[in-house]
């Protein structure tokens, strides 16, 4: 169905994840720059600034998060199912991203926490991602998604193990790339032992840090290797009748649909 013949609601709900036509490719880039420009405000945010500066990155991010908030309750509104959309693993992040909104005046650590996990909502976009940068083969598309989960996890790991450790250890976790150095090499099991959590909080957070990285890491890259083990085994005829483009090499009819390759 064409997206001039859906309703109102459905035309604002079709573009939030439209990732083809012209609008839809612009409301994405425009969530897709919120979303990079509110996690380089917590980076900048972690390095000395006057008071001024702080004061109109603290505004800028106010908008954003506003602009947040709107999106998830639009996003809401056109759910047909609305319980199955609170439930969905992509709102529950959404929800974490705008939460400090409405318990931003408690100020305990774990709220200042949930910013970071802002940069989830990366993962929302996959499809938009490939579909920009014309990423065609799976091989590709299981990249970027490695890529992005793996980034994502790092970004929020750095940036908690900051919010917990910079106020008891301000000389070593000075600033994000001083957490950032922490995370990769913390959950790349290298550990050259030179950055060591102080508080109990860090420290379960370091366990955690060193498990994640044992057991995604491998597990991600074990799939693409698995991905492309199968491609190399398929060939690339195109069924004429269900347009399914990889077959085993000695099939003689398409697996799906039966057509004579």
């Amino acid at each position: 169905m064409e997206a001039q013949n859906f309703t109102f609601k459905e035309k604002i709900s079709h573009y939030l994840d439209d990732f083809n036509s012209p609008i839809g490719v612009i409301v994405n880039l425009i969530i897709l720059g919120f979303i990079l420009l509110s996690s380089g405000i917590f980076v900048i945010e972690t390095y000395p600034l006057y008071d001024t500066t702080l004061k109109v990155l603290g505004k800028i991010d106010g908008v954003i998060l506003s602009l947040f908030t709107i999106e998830y309750l639009i996003r809401f509104w056109c759910a047909e199912s609305k319980v199955k959309f609170i439930f969905s693993i992509f709102s529950f992040i959404d929800l974490l991203s705008i939460l400090p909104l409405f318990v931003g005046f408690i100020d305990i650590r774990f709220i200042r926490i949930l910013r970071w996990f802002r940069i989830l909502r990366l993962l929302r976009l996959i499809k938009f991602e490939t579909s920009l940068f014309k990423i065609k083969s799976e091989d590709g598309i299981i990249l970027v998604r490695i890529f992005l989960i793996i980034f994502s996890l790092v970004f929020i790991y750095s940036g908690a193990i900051y919010q917990v450790e910079h106020y008891s250890n301000p000389e070593v976790f000075k600033t994000f790339f001083d957490a950032l150095y922490f995370s990769v090499f913390t959950m790349t099991t290298v550990g050259f032992g030179d950055v060591i959590p102080l508080s109990e909080a860090g420290k379960i957070l370091t366990v955690i840090m060193i498990f994640s990285g044992i057991l995604l890491i491998p597990w991600q890259l074990s799939i693409l290797t698995q991905k492309s083990l199968q491609n190399t085994q398929q060939g690339n005829q195109v069924c004429s009748h269900c347009g399914l483009k990889f077959h085993d090499r000695d099939a003689n009819n398409c697996k799906i649909c039966g057509t004579k390759l």
